[in-house]
């Protein structure tokens, strides 16, 4: 699920390399060939039956747009092994996709070894005909249901409830607090025998955090473990506005 920039390079011409930071960032340099999807621009917070059908025809018609298909191999990256790649990611396990992977320490760690570049790549759309595996999606009611071990991939200040990002802070009752940037050594991941000692757990895992995106992150350090996890998809600010859920703090 992670690449190194020297793999990437010798796959550049036979690649969809999808940089998912802010427009900004992707205007001032990327990495060649790349094509920019500001991931962090997509928020779904509703994680009932109509709202999940919403996000399964936003996706399909954002994945359509870059040129997303089965066939091709696909790179996702930020500026370290951060929070959107792993979210682009997610998504493309959402939609069993298999051939793509984090670029591992995102530009940052490939310009120490390789060239950017500023044109701008204009996207060739596809017709992505989504294959939905419901196995790495959590809802409010799988949250509900305590079949799972919850981990909030946020802050201590946000799990204590020092933070408030909702109409409620604190936490989603015996969640455990690990927070993403535990997953990673400087920009890029730990090593698998340094993320087992973080995730020493063999049941099924809820992963959560405000809106999904460093819940995806843990996702990944955790299926890079073989464990079977799944994202809450509507995160903190579906269930920290919802009066009638309870929380601990």
């Amino acid at each position: 699920m992670i690449v190194t920039p020297k793999k990437l390079h010798d796959r550049l011409n036979d690649t969809l390399i999808i940089d998912t930071r802010e427009w900004h960032e992707y205007v001032h340099e990327h990495i060649p060939n790349a094509i920019n999807l500001d991931l962090f621009a997509f928020h779904f917070y509703d994680t009932s039956k109509d709202g999940i059908e919403i996000f399964n025809k936003v996706m399909t018609k954002l994945l359509s747009s870059v040129g997303v298909s089965y066939d091709k191999f696909i790179v996702l990256y930020d500026n370290i092994s951060g929070i959107t790649a792993s979210r682009g990611l997610w998504i493309l396990h959402y939609f069993s996709h298999e051939n793509c992977a984090i670029l591992d320490g995102g530009i940052e760690e490939w310009k120490k070894l390789y060239e950017t570049e500023s044109k701008l790549n204009i996207p060739k759309p596809s017709e992505f005909k989504p294959r939905i595996n419901k196995s790495v999606l959590a809802t409010l009611d799988d949250v509900l249901s305590k079949d799972y071990i919850l981990i909030d991939a946020r802050s201590k200040e946000e799990y204590d409830g020092k933070i408030v990002r909702a109409a409620r802070g604190g936490h989603i009752p015996n969640a455990i607090n690990i927070e993403w940037k535990e997953n990673i050594n400087g920009n890029i991941f730990k090593d698998k025998s340094e993320l087992k000692k973080i995730y020493n757990i063999d049941k099924k895992i809820i992963c959560y955090c405000q809106g999904g995106y460093r819940a995806a992150h843990t996702y990944i350090a955790l299926k890079m473990l073989s464990k079977d996890a799944k994202v809450y998809l509507g995160s903190w600010y579906e269930y920290g506005n919802r009066l009638d859920l309870p929380i601990e703090i």
